[in-house]
C-alpha cells in the first residue's frame, strides 16, 4: 500500500547539551538589513518589479539556523519605529542613519507575511528596540531552564551572554554566524559579557550616533574597564585616571553616563506571552508555497531547506498525516500492464514517469498509472513483453482514453524515443497552474499538491531515480504512484479552478495542442554546422583578445576587464572620469553606465569596454550552440510554455532568443544552422509589427488603423501626421524615434524610459508623446483604460481571455504600483501576439499534416516560425503559411506575413 509522507515531531538534542527546551531569538530588522546589503538587489527581484533580496537572504539564513540550531521555540522580534524610549531621552539616537533604501521598504512586511506562514511567533512593540523584546524573553526563558540562541547583528546582545544564552552574530553578510560564549567574548574584548555595555558606553557608537570620548578607542575603553572593574567605579574613581585621556574622560563624563544608560537593554517590557508559549508549530505549508511562488523563489534547494526545518515533518518516527492520500498500488510483471489496462484502463488515468532520457540512456525507467477510485500501477517500461508493450502503445495513443500528466511536453518527448505516441491528454497539470497563476515561478508537483490538495506529496523527489542505483523498489514504486495519484487529483481540482477563471478553453484548445506540437519540434531539433559555429566561436575569442589589448594599451597596465572593482579603480580612479550611478559595491559599470561615459569623454576604453563584453557574450552564445550539438547533427533546444507570464514562449539549452536579430554577427550566427539531410531549404515565415496591429485593434483607433492599411510604410505615415508634415518630408531620425516610441507604448514604456532609449531631455520625450496622444487619442484613451480595468479587476486579459493577474496595481508602494502600470499597459498586447503565434502554429502544422506534406516545423523565436522544407513543396507550404498564419485571427488591422527561404537561418530570411 502506498501513502503519502507523514508527519510527527522528535525530540532532538540541544547544540548545547542536553534535554532543555531551546529557545531561539532573532532581531527580525537587524538581519533583514544586513541580508538587504549581502545581496545585490538587481538580482533579486519578481516580475512586479518588487525587490526581494533582503526575503531571500532573511529566509535562507532561517532555514541554516532553524536547521543547526534545532530549537524547539522560536521568536522573531522586529522594531516599530526610530521612536523609542531611548529617542526621547536622547533625540540625537540613531539620527544620523540614512533613510533606508526604496528597494528595502515593503520587504520588511514580506517578511513577517513568511514568518506568519512558518507559524513564528513575531514582536514589535511601540517604545522599545528588538533588542529590548529579546532581552526580556531571554531573561525571563533563561530563569524558566530554557538554552537560549540569540541571532543578531545588534552587538549590544553580547551583555546578555551566559552560560545558557549565547548570541550568534552575522560576519559575513548573513551566511556566516560566529557564536559568542562568555569565553569568546572575554576572547574578542577581554570582558565579561556583563561589563560589555560599560565597554560600549566608553567607546561610544557611531552606528546609533552615540559619541565617543576623544582619544579613547576600544583598546583604552577595555583597558580602564578591566583595571576599574566596572564603569560605575570608573566614573568613582575618574580622578585617578591621568593624561590627556583622563582629561577628556572627566570632561565627556556625563555623556558617557548616558550612553551607558541607552546602551542597557530592557528586560522587563510587557509581553502577553511567555516564553513556554513560544514552542515551534508546523508550517502552513499552502499558504507558506503560495508566499515563496509570489516571491517567484524558485530555488528547490532553497525551498527544499526552508521546507526542511518545518517541525512538523521533523523526525525519524513518522505518523499518519491528517490529510493524506492511499493508493491500492501492484508492481506489475512484465506480463501484467495489459490485463491491468484491460481493467481500468477505460477511465481518465494520472501518469507519472521517472526517466533518464535526459541524462542519456534514452528510455523511460518507470512508469506510474493511477485511477481515481484507488488502483494504481507501477511497471519498467524496458521490461515489457511484446504484448503489454504494444497494449500500453495502443492506450497511449488512444485520444479517446484521457490521460493527466504534469509537463505532459517532456514525457511526450521521452515516450517518442520508444516509439510511442500520445493523444488524448486532458490536463496537464503544470499548464493548468501557469493558466491559473502565471507570474509564479515554481511548478513543482509537490509545491502544487500543498497548495491546491494541502497535503504533502511525499518522498518521491529523492527517490525518483534511485531505482536503477540500487534503492528499494517497492518504495520507489510507492513514490510514483502516490505522485501519478496525486497528478490525478490535482487535474480534477484544475477542472475546477480554471472553469472559474475562464482558463479552461484555452488550456484544451491552445496550450495542450502547443505543447503537444512543440514535443515534436524538440525532438526534429535542427541541423547545425559544427564547422561554422567553431569557427565563429575561434573568431569572437580573438576579439576577445584584442579588446583586453586595447584596453591594456589604453590605460598603460594589465588589468582584469571582467572585474567591476578593478574596472571602477582605472575608470574613476586612474582616469577620473565622470562618475556614474553609485550603488553599494561602487559606481555602476554596466552597459547602459558604459554607453553613457563613451558620450561623456573621448577616452577610449568605455568604447573598448563595450565591444569587449558585447564580444564575450557572443563567444559564450556560440560556445553554447556549440556543446548542444547531439550525435545527430541537430540542435534539440527545449522550448518553455510556463516561463513568461504574457504566454510568450522562451527556450533553454539552448537559448535561441540569446541570439541577435539585427547584428552582422547575430546574422553569421544564424548561418551556422542549416537545412537538414534529405530537405530541401529552410523557410522562416513572421509578422509584421504584430504588437502594434494589436495595439491598433484594442485602441480601436481609426487614424492609427488607416495607417496599416494604407499600405505605406507606417512608422513615416505615423511620423508624418506626429509631426505636421508630408511624408516626402519625415526624414531618418523622425521615424526613428516614431517607431521607438510606438514599440514602447506596446511595452507600456514611459516617458523617461522613451527620452533614455532616445537620448534626448524627459521633457522632449514627454512631448513628443503628448503630441502623439493628441493625433491618435484612441490609443491613450486604450492606454487609460486598460490600466483603470486592471486595478478594479485585479488582472489583465488577451483577445483570447488569458489572464495576467496584477495584485500590486493598488499597492502603497510606488515603485511597485507603477511597475504593475507598465505590465498592465503590455501584457494584453504581448499576451494577444503571443496568442496569434500560437494558433498560427497550429494551424500551419494542422495544414501541413492534413496536406500530407513532408515538410515540418522545427523553431519558434520571437514571432518567427522556422520551417523544414521538402524537395518539391516550397511553393505549397509558402502558400499554406501564409493563408494560415494571415487568417489565425481577424484584427482590424490585418494580419501581414512575410516569408523567405535558404539554405540556412540566415539566407532564410526575408
Amino acid at each position: 500500500m502506498a501513502k503519502t509522507a507523514s508527519k510527527t515531531t522528535a525530540k532532538t538534542t540541544a547544540p548545547n547539551g542536553g534535554d532543555a527546551p531551546r529557545l531561539m531569538l532573532m532581531d527580525g530588522h537587524s538581519l533583514a538589513y544586513r541580508a538587504f546589503f549581502a545581496l545585490p538587489a538587481e538580482n533579486f527581484s519578481t516580475s512586479t518589479g518588487q525587490p526581494t533580496n533582503a526575503i531571500y537572504g532573511f529566509a535562507s539564513m532561517l532555514a541554516n539556523t532553524l536547521r543547526d540550531e534545532a530549537p524547539t521555540h522560536f521568536a522573531v522580534a522586529f522594531d516599530v519605529s526610530r521612536k523609542t524610549w531611548r529617542s526621547e531621552e536622547f533625540p540625537e539616537y540613531k539620527a544620523n542613519r540614512s533613510k533606508s533604501p526604496d528597494e528595502f521598504k515593503g520587504q520588511v512586511e514580506l517578511i513577517g507575511e513568511l514568518l506568519d506562514a512558518m507559524g513564528v511567533r513575531r514582536y514589535a512593540v511601540d517604545g522599545f528596540e528588538a533588542d529590548d523584546v529579546i532581552a526580556t524573553l531571554a531573561t525571563e526563558a533563561e530563569a524558566e531552564g530554557f538554552h537560549v540562541s540569540i541571532v543578531t547583528g545588534d552587538r549590544d546582545a553580547f551583555q546578555l551572554v551566559s552560560e545558557n544564552v549565547t548570541v550568534l552574530y552575522p560576519t559575513k553578510g548573513v551566511s556566516e554566524l560566529t557564536r559568542y560564549t562568555p569565553e569568546k567574548v572575554e576572547e574578542k574584548y577581554g570582558l565579561a559579557p556583563a561589563q560589555y555595555p560599560d565597554f560600549a558606553a566608553l567607546r561610544g557608537d557611531p552606528s546609533d550616533n552615540l559619541p565617543g570620548i576623544p582619544g579613547v578607542g576600544e583598546k583604552t575603553a577595555a583597558k580602564w574597564i578591566i583595571q576599574f572593574g566596572s564603569f560605575a567605579e570608573l566614573a568613582e574613581r575618574a580622578d585617578e585616571v591621568k593624561g590627556k585621556a583622563g582629561a577628556n574622560l572627566r570632561e565627556h563624563l556625563d555623556a558617557v553616563k548616558l550612553n551607558r544608560h541607552l546602551t542597557e537593554l530592557v528586560r522587563n517590557v510587557e509581553l502577553p506571552d511567555r516564553p513556554a508559549d513560544l514552542v515551534r508549530v508546523p508550517y502552513d505549508r499552502q499558504a507558506l508555497g503560495v508566499i515563496l511562488d509570489a516571491l517567484e523563489f524558485r530555488n528547490e534547494n532553497f525551498r527544499d531547506r526552508l521546507m526542511a526545518a518545518d517541525p512538523g515533518t521533523a523526525g525519524e518516527e513518522q505518523a499518519e498525516p491528517a490529510q493524506g492520500v492511499e493508493v491500492d498500488g501492484t508492481v506489475l510483471d512484465p506480463d501484467g500492464l495489459g490485463p491491468w489496462l484491460a481493467e481500468h484502463g477505460h477511465g481518465v488515468l494520472g501518469v507519472a514517469t521517472v526517466d533518464v532520457w535526459k541524462l542519456g540512456a534514452g528510455s523511460v525507467s518507470e512508469v506510474a498509472l493511477a485511477t481515481p477510485a484507488g488502483p494504481a500501477a507501477w511497471f519498467d517500461p524496458t521490461k515489457l513483453s511484446e504484448a503489454d508493450e504494444k497494449a500500453f502503445a495502443a492506450w497511449l495513443a488512444d485520444a479517446a482514453k484521457r490521460k493527466i500528466m504534469h509537463d505532459a511536453k517532456a514525457i511526450m518527448r521521452v515516450f517518442a524515443e520508444h516509439g510511442w505516441g500520445v493523444d488524448g491528454v486532458w490536463m496537464d497539470t503544470a499548464l493548468a497552474a501557469y493558466l491559473d497563476k502565471p507570474g509564479r515561478r515554481s511548478f513543482a508537483l509537490d509545491a502544487l499538491s500543498i497548495e491546491y490538495l494541502g497535503r504533502e506529496l511525499g518522498p518521491t523527489a529523492e527517490a525518483e531515480g534511485q531505482l536503477a542505483l540500487g534503492a528499494d523498489e517497492q518504495a520507489e514504486a510507492d513514490a510514483l504512484m502516490v505522485k501519478a495519484r496525486t497528478i490525478l487529483d490535482l487535474g480534477a481540482a484544475f477542472e475546477t479552478r480554471l472553469g472559474q477563471v475562464g482558463a479552461a478553453d484555452m488550456l484544451r484548445d491552445l496550450e495542450l495542442p502547443t505543447s503537444e506540437l512543440l514535443a515534436r519540434m524538440e525532438r526534429a531539433g535542427i541541423a547545425a554546422d559544427s564547422d561554422w559555429l567553431t569557427g565563429l566561436e575561434r573568431q569572437f575569442a580573438d576579439a576577445v583578445q584584442q579588446a583586453v589589448s586595447e584596453a591594456h594599451a589604453a590605460v598603460g597596465h594589465e588589468f582584469n576587464l571582467g572585474s567591476p572593482k578593478q574596472l571602477q579603480e582605472v575608470l574613476f580612479g586612474e582616469l577620473g572620469l565622470p562618475k556614474t550611478k553609485k550603488t553599494k559595491t561602487g559606481y555602476t559599470t554596466d552597459a547602459d553606465a558604459l554607453a553613457w561615459l563613451a558620450g561623456q569623454t573621448e577616452h577610449e576604453l568605455p568604447v573598448i569596454m563595450l565591444r569587449y563584453r558585447e564580444q564575450q557574450k557572443l563567444r559564450t552564445t556560440v560556445e553554447g550552440l556549440i556543446k548542444t550539438v547531439a550525435p545527430d547533427g541537430r540542435i534539440h533546444t527545449t522550448f518553455n510554455q510556463t516561463v513568461a507570464a504574457t504566454g510568450r514562449l522562451s527556450s533553454t539549452d539552448p537559448n535561441l532568443q540569446n541570439i541577435p536579430v539585427r547584428t552582422d554577427e547575430g546574422r553569421a550566427i544564424r548561418r551556422g544552422f542549416r537545412v537538414g539531410e534529405g530537405y530541401e531549404s529552410l523557410m522562416t515565415a513572421d509578422y509584421s509589427q504584430i504588437e502594434l496591429r494589436v495595439m491598433a485593434h484594442l485602441s480601436e483607433d481609426e487614424g492609427l488603423i488607416e495607417a496599416f492599411t494604407s499600405g505605406e510604410d507606417l512608422h513615416t505615415t505615423v511620423a508624418a501626421q506626429v509631426f505636421g508634415v508630408e511624408k516626402t518630408q519625415v526624414d531618418p531620425e523622425m521615424r526613428r524615434k516614431i517607431k521607438a516610441m510606438s514599440y514602447g507604448l506596446a511595452y507600456g514604456l514611459s516617458a523617461f524610459g522613451l527620452s533614455q532609449q532616445l537620448a534626448v531631455a524627459p521633457d522632449e520625450a514627454r512631448k513628443l508623446m503628448d503630441t502623439f496622444f493628441e493625433r491618435f487619442g484612441g490609443v491613450r484613451d486604450y492606454l487609460q483604460r486598460a490600466v483603470e480595468e486592471a486595478r478594479a479587476t485585479g488582472y489583465t486579459h488577451t483577445i483570447m481571455g488569458r489572464r495576467r493577474y496584477l495584485p500590486d496595481l493598488n499597492s502603497d508602494n510606488r515603485q511597485r504600483r507603477e511597475m504593475a502600470e507598465r505590465m498592465a499597459l503590455n501584457a494584453p498586447i504581448q499576451g494577444t501576439a503571443a496568442d496569434i503565434v500560437k494558433v498560427a502554429m497550429l494551424r500551419v502544422d494542422a495544414a501541413l499534416r492534413a496536406a500530407e506534406l513532408n515538410s515540418r516545423m522545427l523553431l519558434q523565436v520571437h514571432d518567427e516560425i522556422v520551417l523544414e522544407i521538402a524537395p518539391g513543396e516550397r511553393e505549397k507550404v509558402e502558400k499554406l503559411v501564409r493563408l494560415e498564419m494571415a487568417s489565425a485571427v481577424s484584427l482590424r488591422a490585418p494580419l501581414d506575413v512575410s516569408v523567405g527561404s535558404g539554405q540556412d537561418w540566415e539566407s532564410a530570411a526575408h
